[in-house]
């Protein structure tokens, strides 16, 4: 077994009391690339014990990262980008969206780590007894990009872009519960329900409910209250910020951010690796080895409800047939996807997005549907159906080869899938829900309802294989006025 080399940085050493000489000779190993370990030994050669040496580079790491300081800028590589790229949080569709969302604009409410529902720009919410309306106490003191003060007409008025039939908002299905926002004074507003809705303050932290300027225009400005301003920005290309100045909360740090995609997963990383970017999205799991053996790189993974998936439109053939969507189901290799592709990093999905990540909400005894060739051919020669085409795009790490190994395992049992490549760039406004059969990847939720109202609700924005069932709706609207899981 190899040891694995950690190599020290130059912002570490500053910590080091050398006298100016040994101090050359120590950051001279260091920008040959030489290991900690060396490193050790030449610090102790110059008369400093093995104790103070190492406590140098773990006591230096921790004033670090204790204390931020003002300056510097930060480049952020998004996976995917397009024309359709927008500041109107009504819109946001993607990751690279809600991170321009969140530099630029607050919300009422924001999650904590555990998606429980916290003051943001209401500093305070509180509900009747059967949450048929809420209440919401806005913050004080706070002024948008521009300097105009914060008020309730701004709440009321971003709330309401959510409602009604000619509403365009993404998310308009999640909050059809909602019959009105009413102001009660210049910092205090409502939320009449429809029907009772305990799920409200956890929905409202979701990307789209971001808090705009009344009468908002043209959101290329990104006027918001946010702890950066936009200083430029391209649909397709990348945009610009800098530091609030008048944030109204500690946290912006940085004097500059820009956020743009690398589409291309290699160059993605290799940017990550040499310094190009200091942050990016959507690793492939290929690339894991490489990124833990960079100096300076570190790989965050945490559980979480997100899912990639192939979508078979139910508008049109094959997937308007039952039975065609059946055998794709009992073709998938879940475990070989999460082990191999993934590299651990995930879990077996079951044709549905709720997840054990959801908690309560997580429906324990639903029996995992398994790979199960035999189940897939009969089903196909049911449907009658022996070969179509999948639009397919690396949208998410892993999915391109899923598609392929689905490929795979159809031409075992004389079905002929045709693999369709497409570009990243553009693919939300070109092929997503436009092809029979295409790939897709969603980011979680923060409830049951929330998801599947956005997903698979008869008149969802996003029900992305057009299943439209009735029952479902009713369901879900019954679902918000009960508070037992």
């Amino acid at each position: 077994m190899k040891e694995k080399i950690i190599k020290p940085t130059m912002a570490e050493i500053k910590y080091c009391d050398l006298d100016s000489k040994d101090r050359a000779q120590v950051e001279k190993a260091i920008s040959k690339g030489y290991s900690r370990r060396s490193v050790l030994k030449l610090m102790m050669a110059t008369g400093v014990s093995m104790t103070a040496a190492s406590s140098i580079f773990t006591d230096a790491g921790r004033v670090i990262a204790a204390t931020p300081t003002k300056g510097g800028f930060l480049k952020f590589a998004s996976d995917l980008h397009g024309p359709d790229d927008t500041l109107d949080p009504t819109k946001f569709t993607s990751g690279i969206s809600y991170a321009r969302g969140r530099a630029t604009y607050n919300s009422l409410i924001q999650h904590d780590d555990n998606i429980s529902p916290q003051p943001e720009l209401a500093e305070e919410f509180t509900a009747n007894a059967d949450a048929t309306e809420w209440t919401f106490k806005i913050r004080k003191g706070v002024v948008f990009h521009d300097g105009t003060p914060l008020t309730a007409d701004d709440v009321v008025w971003s709330m309401n872009r959510h409602l009604g039939e000619a509403s365009t908002s993404v998310v308009k299905a999640v909050v059809a519960s909602v019959k009105e926002w009413k102001k009660v004074d210049s910092h205090t507003v409502k939320a009449i329900m429809n029907t009772s809705n305990s799920d409200l303050p956890v929905i409202l932290g979701m990307f789209q409910f971001k808090i705009v300027k009344q009468d908002t225009a043209d959101f290329s400005k990104g006027i918001g209250t946010g702890p950066f301003t936009v200083e430029s920005f391209e649909p397709g290309v990348g945009s610009k910020h800098k530091r609030n100045e008048n944030y109204w909360r500690e946290g912006a740090h940085l004097d500059e951010l820009e956020i743009f995609a690398i589409t291309d997963s290699v160059a993605r990383v290799n940017a990550l690796t040499s310094g190009d970017v200091q942050l990016s999205q959507s690793i492939d799991p290929k690339a894991i080895r490489q990124i833990e053996a960079a100096d300076g790189v570190e790989l965050i993974s945490v559980p979480g409800g997100g899912y990639m998936g192939f979508c078979n439109m139910k508008n049109t053939l094959p997937g308007s047939n039952d039975d065609f969507v059946k055998g794709m189901q009992y073709i998938q290799r879940r475990e070989k996807i999460v082990k191999s592709f993934l590299k651990g990093h995930g879990t077996v999905g079951n044709d549905q997005p709720i997840s054990a990540a959801y908690g309560a909400d997580h429906c324990s005894e639903l029996a995992q549907r398994p790979f199960d060739p035999d189940k897939a051919k009969f089903h196909f020669k049911k449907a009658g159906i022996n070969s179509a085409e999948m639009h397919v795009a690396e949208v998410v790490a892993g999915v391109a080869d899923a598609a392929l190994l689905c490929q795979a395992e159809l031409k075992k049992i004389g079905f002929d899938l045709a693999i369709k490549k497409v570009p990243n760039d553009g693919y939300w406004g070109a092929v997503w829900m436009k092809t029979p059969i295409n790939v897709v990847t969603w980011n979680m939720r923060p409830t049951a309802n929330a998801m599947l109202s956005i997903a698979f609700a008869p008149d969802a924005a996003w029900n992305d294989t057009l299943w439209n069932n009735d029952r479902l709706g009713e369901l879900l609207k019954l679902s918000l006025s009960e508070t037992d899981p």
